[in-house]
């Protein structure tokens, strides 16, 4: 080890934000460290970026540094942690490891996504397993969460042993293992933990996280108990919670139909790995309507509002073969993402147009949540017993109650850290040393770029403004010959005095053109400029509001 090797620390997305989860841990002098990255997720947009599909986090920092970055670890299939793979992987180009189902939900997506996805060779990596790359020794853990094959990576080095947890929470009676491995974070901490990344998302709640046992219970009861359809929408990737419906209406005697091809996706998956066995074939979208009512269970797609899902479908009746009525019951078995409240609401009242009843878990324990409580977090400290303990995966305000109670346990070191924070984790105490480059970047249809590039900001105004375009096209002496053609989008009809608004900015226009001395109009560009400010003021005067304004203007 050289004297001026340090171990750091450098989030790229996930601090401060729910979501978009990177993080990268770098080893070595400051200008040759080597790095691995630690998970590769993304956030979904809301309506202030409207039509952007995905949002990623940007890497431009590993630009300089990629021939030094030695792999990329996943902790689980989750969008959040894994979903910014495909996009990214291209321009670094190295070892993935990743458990088995992670691979084959990646391999599906692919495959669903055509040739819009390159193929990622993964390295299997399961709990129990060492990985050696670079100066790190990275080793896998087994946790419980709400996905197949989750796991904590300890991550050994020269300076010390990191234990980076990703999601995970305590749960003795899971409907899908595994437990979380206790007995070796506690041999973990017996050998010696320099600095835990423990997961933030629950930091504000008390207490511990209901059993996945308890609600398959209260599931099996709703389905027994329902006397027509009931249909539940849950996380695609929650395979357990998929697989305790499944039991619970074949106990009922119903069928099961599933909605939504990332549902179908991971159920495939799941089938492939063995996930899913003992569970029975689930019936067509074709047979659907020749079940009793009160004979099947639907699970579907569209927990978070999202607006071409199965559930959103079903909430505006625009399915061909499924429908619901009045008398049957929606099950939210799921949390809302914060941002999605609206859409989810939107849906929900859908539903209840149909005289569908809806179930939340503020009805019943239809939900629990895969993410430590309070008391789980001070069990992990008790089992790690960690120097410094880095409060990861959360906003603002869960990073702050995680350090408050982290501090409130005894621990001694626990760092404020956000997004591009380069925290020297040793040698020496803890502390922000640096800020590398950090952002977000958009993947919209096929392409990714910045804010700029992806002309998000443009859009943006149109969605609030409208556009016009306008075409002057001027004779030999400067004068207009025709008529100039105005197209309004996105703005109103009429103005204010009931005047259709087109005419109004058509007399803008020719006023604006009129009022320019035929000597002048020879400059082009001053036409331009001057249409286009006569047309925005005309729309504000009588609008409120100064449309996006594109003026052609051609000499003949």
């Amino acid at each position: 080890m050289a004297k001026q090797d340090e171990l750091v620390f450098l989030p790229l997305g996930g601090l401060g934000e729910i979501g978009m989860n990177l993080a990268l841990y770098g080893f070595g002098p400051a200008d040759l460290r080597q790095w691995i990255m630690v998970d590769c997720g993304v956030t979904f947009p809301g309506p202030d970026l409207p039509g952007v599909d995905l949002v990623l986090p940007d890497i431009r920092y590993l630009a300089g540094e990629h021939k030094r970055l030695k792999g990329i670890f996943i902790t689980h299939a989750h969008e959040d942690h894994y979903g910014a793979l495909a996009d990214l992987w291209p321009g670094l180009n190295v070892p993935v490891y990743a458990s088995g189902f992670t691979a084959g939900l990646l391999e599906a997506k692919r495959n669903f996504e055509k040739a819009a996805l390159k193929e990622i060779p993964i390295t299997p990596f399961k709990a129990g397993d060492r990985i050696n790359v670079g100066p790190f020794s990275v080793e896998a853990v087994a946790v419980n969460h709400s996905i197949p094959e989750p796991m904590s990576l300890v991550i050994r080095t020269p300076l010390g042993n990191i234990v980076h947890t990703g999601d995970w929470k305590i749960d003795y009676e899971p409907s899908l293992g595994p437990l979380t491995d206790e007995a070796r974070f506690r041999a973990l901490g017996d050998e010696g933990v320099l600095a835990l990344m423990c997961d933030s998302t629950n930091a504000l709640r008390d207490g511990v996280s209901p059993s996945e046992k308890d609600v398959s219970q209260s599931l099996r009861k709703l389905i027994e108990n329902a006397e027509g359809r009931v249909a539940i929408t849950t996380f695609s990737s929650n395979v357990g919670r998929i697989r305790t419906i499944a039991e619970a209406a074949e106990a009922a005697g119903r069928e099961v139909l599933l909605l939504g091809s990332s549902l179908k996706r991971v159920v495939e998956v799941s089938r492939e790995i063995g996930l899913m066995e003992g569970v029975k074939p689930f019936i067509s979208e074709e047979d659907y309507g020749y079940i009793p009512r009160d004979k099947v269970v639907v699970i579907l797609t569209g927990s978070q509002g999202e607006p071409r899902a199965a559930l959103a479908k079903l909430s505006r009746d625009e399915m061909r073969n499924v429908a619901l009525s009045s008398g049957d019951i929606v099950v939210f078995s799921s949390r809302a993402i914060p941002g999605n409240e609206k859409a989810i609401q939107d849906i929900k009242n859908g539903l209840v147009e149909q005289g569908v009843h809806v179930v939340t878990d503020a009805e019943a324990l239809v939900h629990v949540s895969g993410h430590p409580r309070r008391n789980e977090l001070q069990k992990m400290y008790e089992l790690i017993r960690p120097a410094i303990l880095v409060p990861v995966h959360g906003e603002a305000t869960h990073l702050v109650a995680h350090k408050e109670l982290a501090e409130q346990s005894g621990i001694k070191q626990v760092p404020r850290v956000r997004n591009g924070d380069i925290l020297r984790l040793a040698p020496g105490s803890a502390e922000v040393i640096d800020e590398a480059p950090h952002g977000r970047i958009f993947k919209d249809g096929q392409l990714i770029g910045d804010f700029d590039e992806m002309g998000i900001g443009e859009r943006r105004k149109l969605s609030f403004v409208g556009h016009v375009a306008v075409n002057v096209v001027l004779d030999a002496r400067f004068d207009i010959t025709g008529e100039p053609e105005i197209v309004p989008v996105g703005l109103p009809v009429y103005d204010h005095e009931g005047e259709d608004m087109e005419d109004t900015l058509y007399d803008a226009v020719v006023g604006a053109i009129d009022s320019i001395p035929r000597a002048r109009r020879k400059d082009l560009d001053l036409l331009q400029e001057s249409v286009k400010r006569a047309v925005r003021a005309t729309a504000n005067h009588v609008w409120g509001k100064k449309p996006v304004v594109t003026v052609f203007i051609t000499k003949i």
